[in-house]
């Protein structure tokens, strides 16, 4: 741990592809790809680890095949860290026929049908196959406002699964990641956390995540939960907030004491038009920018607002259906976030996070 400010912490995790300097954010590169990015375009907005999917790498080309191409690492020629979901969402929410029991989820796959079954210990051979340098253990991610008798059973079964993953071989130098689930139930949170945290099948976990978060509750609920829980976890292990990225999200789950973030929304936001800046939303297709010679942010040290890419350029990319304004906008976006986490960790450095989160939340409000 290099610094802490409140419960915010400054820390490093050391991977087999290169140390990643925390708090992070990861972006999403579902099949293998973030969308429209070559992996050098990726690192140079300051990104470290990207997510994989396993669902969707399990269903094709398939984990033998990847596996047989040098790991998702060789295949997708990404030199740096990466991190692999469990598969155990996207098996449940793409698939409308799928079933849960002990075992794990019994499911159709998306594309063609084929019938397919995700266990725990299938889970971490498939992601073992892929060769991320972190692992998602498999999990029950009750729905969003789900009653509390619900929310039990999930958080039971997600520790039953998560000793038999844990009890699972995998690659030697692959972190296995935990898994708290009990939704907006702090006590459930908390509980989950220790009873996780004490788990010693295969040496325990390397890492521990916070699950079923922005599954439909309302947000500042999810934000309370978090001032709640989060500092609770191990404080000797990465913390991960799961599929939860906004710009605020990131300022409140950093002021709280997490670590490690993903989420689709700057690189799904760039392809529906969207730069998110240090100022707050812009739409690019709005008639104001129509002949703004101005770049996106005249402070912004990406290669769309650098290279002197104008918004009444880009704005006629995008209205015209041209690639290259999708590019640049996912390159902004993902730049901004790296600029994000950087402030909060020189703040949190020179102990003056809150009022870096106060600035940061100030302007996005303009």
């Amino acid at each position: 741990m290099l610094a802490y400010d409140g419960h915010a912490r400054r820390s490093v995790l050391s991977t087999p592809h290169g140390d990643v300097d925390l708090p992070t954010f990861m972006p999403v590169g579902t099949q293998g790809s973030v969308k429209t990015l070559a992996p050098e375009e990726v690192a140079s907005t300051g990104a470290r680890v990207v997510l994989g999917n396993t669902y969707h790498l399990w269903m094709r080309p398939g984990p033998e095949t990847i596996s047989e191409l040098g790991g998702l690492h060789g295949f997708s020629r990404w030199p740096h860290a990466m991190l692999t979901d469990s598969g155990g969402f996207q098996a449940f929410s793409l698939s409308s026929l799928t079933k849960l029991t002990e075992e794990g989820f019994t499911f159709r796959s998306h594309l063609d049908g084929r019938k397919g079954h995700l266990t725990p210990e299938e889970a971490v051979r498939v992601q073992g196959l892929i060769g991320a340098d972190i692992q998602m253990q498999l999990d029950v991610c009750p729905p969003g406002e789900s009653p509390r008798a619900t929310v039990e059973e999930a958080v039971a079964r997600t520790t039953r699964w998560a000793k038999r993953a844990l009890a699972s071989p995998r690659p030697e130098a692959q972190a296995l990641f935990g898994i708290v689930q009990g939704a907006c139930f702090p006590d459930l949170r908390k509980a989950h956390a220790e009873e996780l945290a004490a788990l010693d099948v295969g040496g325990g976990f390397d890492g521990l995540a916070l699950g079923g978060f922005s599954v439909g509750e309302p947000i500042e609920r999810m934000h309370e939960t978090l001032a709640e829980v989060a500092f609770c976890l191990d404080p000797e292990r990465p913390r991960y907030l799961m599929g939860v990225g906004t710009p605020r999200d990131l300022l409140v789950g950093i002021e709280h004491g997490v670590d490690m973030f993903d989420c689709v929304l700057p690189t799904r936001n760039a392809r529906n038009g969207q730069a998110l800046t240090r100022f707050g939303r812009l739409i690019i297709k709005n008639a104001r920018h129509a002949r703004d010679p101005g770049p996106i942010d005249p402070q912004c040290g990406c290669a769309a607002c650098r290279g002197g890419f104008s918004r009444a350029y880009l704005r006629h990319l995008y209205l015209s259906g041209e690639i290259l304004a999708l590019r640049l906008l996912t390159l902004h976006n993902l730049h901004y976030y790296g600029e994000l986490v950087a402030g909060a960790r020189a703040a949190i450095s020179e102990g003056t996070y809150a009022s870096f989160k106060r600035r940061s939340l100030e302007a996005m409000e303009l």
